[in-house]
């Protein structure tokens, strides 16, 4: 039997759409149950989850209480959530690398272990029996080498190509060599450390693998279709062919606006794209029958909290749900702390209402 979060993947349009949210606002939990986040974060998710199913949280093990954000410590990086972040990653990065001859000298390969790097996919990518079991881990022995039929289980990876780069010399680093001869032997190095990756995901007890690459911004791509269709494309379909030959599906996850590469991404294997309120979703829908598509929810209107958009906001969601048997309910800019509890509550309620075919 299938779950809805699977039927949505594969496109078979279930009755009722489903959400996926990128949710980090403990204010909103509190509002939304009535128990004190930070007091009582179990108890409050428990709740949540009862009378919010669809968002599919997790519940934390204790309810051991949570620092405030206003007695924190060092609140210059930003808040994420229910707490401040410690770094920020373009300071990371400057310290690695002083020079752009250092950076354009640097060898991923050579590096192998990126244990401690902030660069999201912290670890060592020196052994694929060691990765192996860093991922398998995370799923039920009983399954063995496959998930079971109909479930959306799922396994992640936020660096599939393009992040690599950019994470480990920072944003700015990154733009000022992207363009030299010697970045296509760095492009390659961090290419075979992927292999590595898929070859790895092919053998989990997953059905689907989100790959993750910000190849755009919030007004289109960051670097030209030619440079992408020489240092990215390419090896998308090459690791996403490892996984669809082990019957594993490819949901790419984007933020910004991906119009510029949808037909790219998707002549590369994805089975859709999950991504933010600047994309065309409607064209999409209309371009790939029955695809994944979600993200197309705006928390700028969740913002400015007046019902009528809200709900103007919530039909137009549904009208392209229609559209397409792929589709999910999301907020693609994210759900973060700032967001008004009052216009959560009054997104979901209509989706509840609405969201169905």
């Amino acid at each position: 039997m299938s779950d809805a979060r699977y039927e949505s993947y594969m496109g078979l349009g279930p009755k009722r759409i489903p959400h996926w949210e990128h949710w980090s606002n403990p204010d909103a939990e509190t509002y939304l149950t009535g128990i004190d986040y930070y007091e009582h974060p179990r108890l409050c998710r428990l709740k949540l989850k009862e009378l919010y199913p669809q968002l599919e949280l997790g519940i934390p093990a204790t309810d051991d209480p949570k620092v405030r954000p206003d007695q924190q410590g060092d609140k210059s990086k930003g808040r994420w959530g229910d707490s401040y972040r410690d770094h920020w990653q373009q300071e990371e990065a400057g310290h690695r690398f002083k020079t752009q001859e250092d950076m354009l000298r640097f060898s991923p390969l050579a590096q192998g272990d990126f244990t401690g790097w902030r660069i999201v996919e912290d670890g060592d990518y020196r052994n694929e029996d060691v990765l192996y079991e860093r991922y398998r881990k995370h799923y039920p022995a009983e399954w063995g080498d496959h998930a079971p039929a109909g479930s959306s289980s799922a396994a992640g990876f936020y660096n599939t190509m393009f992040m690599w780069p950019l994470l480990t010399f920072g944003y700015e680093n990154f733009l000022s060599i992207c363009l030299e001869p010697e970045f296509e032997r760095i492009m390659d190095e961090f290419a075979e450390i992927n292999r590595r990756v898929f070859r790895t995901f092919a053998r989990l007890p997953v059905n689907f693998v989100i790959c993750h690459d910000d190849i755009v911004l919030s007004n289109g791509p960051v670097c030209s279709p030619a440079w992408m269709r020489k240092y990215i494309f390419p090896r998308y379909e090459e690791f996403w062919s490892i996984l669809r030959k082990a019957g594993k599906e490819v949901i790419f996850m984007v933020d910004g606006c991906v119009n510029a590469f949808v037909d790219d991404v998707m002549a590369c294997g994805a089975r859709g794209i999950i991504s933010e309120p600047f994309t065309d979703y409607k064209a999409i829908a209309r371009r790939y029958k029955n695809c994944f598509i979600a993200g197309e929810g705006d928390n700028r209107i969740l913002m400015r909290n007046n019902p009528k958009e809200i709900r103007s906001m919530v039909e137009s969601m549904v009208e392209t749900g229609r559209m397409s048997g792929g589709y999910m309910m999301c907020i693609g800019n994210h759900i973060p702390f700032n967001v008004p509890g009052e216009a959560i509550k009054l997104y979901l309620d209509i989706s509840s209402e609405l969201a169905h075919r």
